[in-house]
């Protein structure tokens, strides 16, 4: 009879009613927004292909109904085992033992923990990208590895203890737990040992990261510069000419025929030049220099780890050693198709996906080959616009009528 009672009051209950309403509102959505999305679906057997997004969106409707789901059916579990508690204390029987029960818990929700982050390291581990293609990007992966490592060590330890400590110390009738108002020992040893490894990591890191973005080169070495500049939606290269500098340049300068803003007052920049793909030599240090013109974005190419804001009015740098060619790439990930890819990693706007720049690595007999091909961007009409044709025949005049005087 009690138990009938119980159960005519959970079944009366607002909160399940309403949680049950929600589960089939979901439900019913889902199975509608399905059907629009493929009509065809709903009236053949046919299997036609989604669209990523929409899979996306599909999948996580799908885990958050199967949350629902689940707390739905332990919700119910809960209700019933507290009928059944009450019935045992109203019929003067042995009541149940929520003590073990919670330490059972306890125990299953540790298992239950430690093979989701087992599963979570197998499969999105397997996302990782290949092995680093630039110098610098190797002791990143060993930073990042050494890091790792030590948390997940502390992971295991500190949350096995933590589950195994509420179900071997669980409540007893036989045994009262112990307070412990205050304990100068263990607060030392929780505060000096995390203190020290946490030490350690960052003067790794720092001593690491400070060796990364030197921008002095070494001895005997020359960097190649390179000016990146990121705009709205796309990125704009500049490489030294035949002179190997780089020209000045100034915001004010900008205009539609010169949209990087070059002053041709500085002689170095008369043969600079402007490319489609970065192209870059294999083994060579690489200056980026780094600026954006309009918004905040990010210049970023995972494969050589490297990853810098573009702030407009404060042009930054990174340089790097590319090691590995893209014809190795190729090889090593199997795809023939393969290209290191520039990103924007910052969302600069509407179309910030379209901000993707190839980059090639290639030996040096390959790239002297390719910069031979690339125009200036001083071309004749550009000289036209900004007079210099006419400057440079006064100049001649003037240089003529000193030698006859």
């Amino acid at each position: 009879m009690n138990i009938t009672m119980g159960f005519k009051k959970l079944i009366n209950s607002k909160k399940i009613l309403s949680l049950v309403a929600l589960f089939f509102l979901v439900g019913t959505n889902m199975v509608m927004a399905q059907a629009a999305a493929d009509p065809a679906a709903a009236t053949t057997a046919t299997v036609t292909p989604v669209d990523a997004s929409t899979i996306m969106w599909m999948g996580v409707g799908y885990y958050v109904l199967l949350f629902l789901v689940l707390c739905f059916v332990i919700a119910i579990i809960g209700k019933i085992l507290k009928v059944y508690d009450l019935t045992q204390q109203i019929q003067n029987k042995k009541v149940m033992n929520w003590n073990n029960i919670m330490g059972a818990i306890c125990i299953l929700f540790m298992v239950v923990g430690f093979y989701g982050a087992y599963w979570s390291f197998t499969e999105q581990g397997s996302m990782t990208l290949p092995e680093a293609a630039s110098k610098h990007g190797v002791k990143i992966d060993d930073m990042f590895l050494t890091t790792t490592i030590i948390t997940l060590i502390v992971f295991v330890i500190t949350q096995f203890l933590l589950f195994w400590f509420l179900f071997r110390y669980r409540g007893s009738d036989k045994r009262r737990a112990y307070y412990l108002p205050h304990n100068n020992t263990i607060e030392k040893v929780w505060t000096i040992v995390p203190a020290i490894v946490l030490t350690v990591l960052v003067v790794f890191g720092f001593f690491t990261w400070q060796e990364i973005t030197n921008s002095t080169d070494g001895k005997g070495e020359s960097s190649l510069n390179i000016d990146i500049t990121g705009h709205q939606f796309a990125w704009e290269l500049r490489y030294p000419g035949k002179d190997g500098k780089l020209g000045h340049k100034d915001y004010t300068l900008t205009v539609g025929s010169n949209k990087l803003g070059i002053d041709y007052k500085d002689k170095n920049s008369f043969d600079d030049l402007q490319a489609d793909t970065l192209v870059i030599p294999v083994n060579k240090s690489i200056r980026l220099n780094i600026f954006a013109q309009d918004v905040i974005h990010s210049v970023y190419m995972p494969h050589f780890r490297v990853q810098l804001n573009a702030v407009p009015g404060l042009p930054t740098f990174f340089r790097f050693t590319p090691t590995i060619l893209t014809s190795d790439m190729r090889n090593i990930t199997g795809n023939p198709k393969f290209e290191y890819l520039l990103y924007c990693n910052k969302i600069c706007g509407a179309s910030h996906y379209n901000m993707q720049k190839v980059v090639r690595v290639v030996t040096a007999g390959e790239y002297e080959a390719w910069i031979a091909k690339q125009k200036p961007y001083l071309t004749d009409g550009l000289k036209k616009e900004l007079k210099m044709a006419d400057n440079q025949k006064k100049n001649t005049v003037q240089n003529r009528l000193a030698l006859n005087n």
